[in-house]
């Protein structure tokens, strides 16, 4: 068993990764949300009486929930970029301070590197 400490992180792959972790889970609630103001307006206009008021409601109603869907994602995505940024610099700054955090590696540990052997030498014809 190995004992490593993570001293520093990338700071632009934090954000990355943060940010796409972000983005999907704002997908999946953008669509939940989306979906659900769709229903809910569709069903509020389907009780409103006939008239043209019926159509804009329904209408925008689906364009809003339409925006959700792509608004969402994009604003969870973007905050989880800033955040994750604004948390790596933070452990850096921490763990320079008190150490970082340790972590126990167990496994096999890989052979170290051993070059290829070298192939004999010939001169180019020329």
């Amino acid at each position: 068993m190995a004992e490593m400490t993570i001293r520093r992180v990338g700071v632009l792959s934090l954000a990355k990764i943060q940010g796409l972790l972000m983005l999907v889970i704002g997908l999946i609630i953008g669509v939940i949300y989306g979906l659900i103001f769709m229903i809910f307006g569709a069903a509020l206009a389907s009780v409103m009486p006939k008239d043209e008021s019926q159509a804009i409601g329904a209408g925008g109603t689906v364009l809003i929930g339409l925006i959700m869907m792509i608004a969402i994602p994009i604003t969870y995505g973007l905050l989880g970029f800033i955040g994750g940024a604004i948390g790596g610099l933070i452990y850096n700054a921490l763990a320079g301070i008190v150490g970082g955090i340790r972590i126990d590696l167990e496994g096999t540990m890989p052979a170290a590197y051993v070059p290829p052997p070298s192939q004999p030498w010939s001169p180019s014809p020329q």
